[in-house]
């Protein structure tokens, strides 16, 4: 019998052994990032768009692009993005037309720009914006759309002011003041 009780103590101290005590504090949680320019920040899966623009001989060009309808989704915008895949973009949505200005801040990779108006005409381009900068672009007209393709896009495609774009998949989505 002693070797039996001698074993049964032994396996007790071998199972409580790597066992952390009961006291043991728990991991301290990581706090959640509420600023949206923040690399680390997560914004929620933005629902998509199909916008299809003419180009000055008629031909069209369809882009699927998330949309950023919110103030938090369209301050991130494309930041921290390291790709963007022709045929892919951004579309930002306003309440309404006004004066607009678009920054690079955190945004890694070059882009254009095509600003829209509420009829859904081009009223403005910015072609192969800088990334990663401070400068205010945008067209001396108020617009209520802007899309963000991959820079060089709007040359090779050839848009021009005065075009026109159809968005498909937005009814029901209005921008967010």
């Amino acid at each position: 019998m002693r070797p039996t009780l001698l074993a049964l103590v032994l396996l007790a101290a071998c199972q409580s052994q790597g066992q952390a005590p009961a006291t043991a504090p728990a991991a301290p949680r990581a706090p959640r990032q509420t600023d949206v320019t923040a690399q680390d920040y997560q914004l929620p899966a933005l629902p998509h768009a199909r916008v299809v623009l003419e180009d000055a001989y008629g031909a069209r060009h369809a882009v699927d692009a998330e949309v950023a309808s919110t103030r938090e989704a369209r301050t991130r915008g494309l930041m921290w993005r390291t790709s963007l895949a022709d045929g892919a973009g951004m579309l930002f949505i306003f309440p309404q037309e006004e004066p607009l200005n678009f920054w690079m801040k955190n945004t890694l990779i070059p882009l254009d720009m095509i600003f829209l108006a509420a009829d859904r005409t081009i009223v403005g381009l910015v072609e192969r914006a800088v990334p990663q900068t401070l400068t205010p672009r945008g067209p001396d007209t108020d617009a209520m759309y802007v899309l963000e393709v991959p820079a060089g896009w709007v040359a090779r495609v050839g848009l021009r002011r005065g075009l026109r774009a159809r968005i498909d998949g937005i009814n029901g989505l209005q921008g967010q003041p």
